[in-house]
C-alpha cells in the first residue's frame, strides 16, 4: 500500500523573526515534519542556522525535526545537531567522510539521511542503501529558496524508488526544491514519500490551504 505523502515545511522560507510561532502555525495547518536547512556559506553559498537555533525551536513542537546539513565538514557538528533535537540528520554524498557521517548519526540514535545534488548520479548512493533511513533528492541547486524545479531529476527519483523497493527496506524518499502544487504531483508520481516545501507553504497567510494544494 502506498504511504501517504508527508509535507515537510522548510523554515528557510519562514519569518525568521518569529520562527517558533511559524512552526506552531504550520503544525496547526497540518505539517507532518519540520525541515531545517543548515547552510555554512562554504558547501553552499548561503548561511542559515546552527544547532543553537534548533535547540531553541525544539520546545515549540513535537513534530519530527528533519535536519539537512549542507555543511563541510559535517562530522564535527553531528553531535551538536543530535543533542539540539534533530530527529533525522541528512548529510551529502558529495562530502568526504560519508561513512563516518553515517556512523556518527547512528551513534546518536537519529535517522540517517543522505542527500545528493542535481549533478550527482544516483548510483553514488547505491552502496549505502543498507545503512540509511532516508534519501533526499535535491531538485534545485542547494543554497537558496524560491528556485525552479529541475524536471530532469524526476528520472533520478524514479530510479531511486525502484532501487529502494528492491531492497525491501523502509527507506524514505524525500524531494526538496521548487515544490509547487504542479511539481508536487510529478515528484509523488515518480515515487517521493516526503515533499520539502518552503515558499509554497509559507506564501500568504493560509498555510493550511497551501499544504492542501500540495497534497
Amino acid at each position: 500500500m502506498k504511504k501517504q505523502t508527508k509535507i515537510a515545511p522548510s523554515i528557510l522560507s519562514a519569518d525568521f523573526s518569529r520562527l517558533g510561532e511559524e512552526i506552531k502555525a504550520v503544525e496547526k495547518a497540518g505539517a507532518d515534519w519540520i525541515h531545517l536547512d543548515v547552510m555554512d556559506g562554504h558547501f553552499v553559498p548561503n548561511i542559515t542556522i546552527g544547532p543553537d537555533v534548533i535547540k531553541s525551536l525544539r520546545p515549540y513542537t513535537k513534530l519530527f525535526f528533519d535536519a539537512h546539513l549542507m555543511i563541510q565538514p559535517a562530522s564535527p557538528y553531528i553531535e551538536a545537531f543530535a543533542k539540539a533535537g534533530a530527529d533525522s540528520i541528512t548529510t551529502h554524498i558529495e562530502l568526504d567522510e560519508v561513512n563516518k557521517n553515517i556512523e556518527l548519526v547512528k551513534k546518536y540514535g537519529k535517522k540517517v539521511g543522505l542527500s545528493l545534488n542535481p549533478d550527482t548520479p544516483y548510483e553514488h548512493l547505491l552502496p549505502y542503501l543498507d545503512d540509511i533511513d532516508l534519501i533526499l533528492v535535491m531538485t534545485v541547486h542547494p543554497g537558496f529558496g524560491g528556485q525552479k524545479f529541475i524536471e530532469s531529476q524526476l528520472d533520478k527519483i524514479q530510479a531511486l524508488r525502484q532501487k529502494i523497493d528492491k531492497t525491501g527496506r523502509d527507506i524514505l524518499l524525500e524531494v526538496d526544491g521548487g515544490i509547487t502544487s504542479e511539481t508536487a504531483q510529478l515528484a509523488v508520481a515518480a515515487g517521493a514519500d516526503i515533499l520539502v516545501a518552503g515558499t509554497a507553504v509559507f506564501k500568504g497567510k493560509d498555510y493550511k490551504k497551501n499544504m492542501n494544494d500540495l497534497r
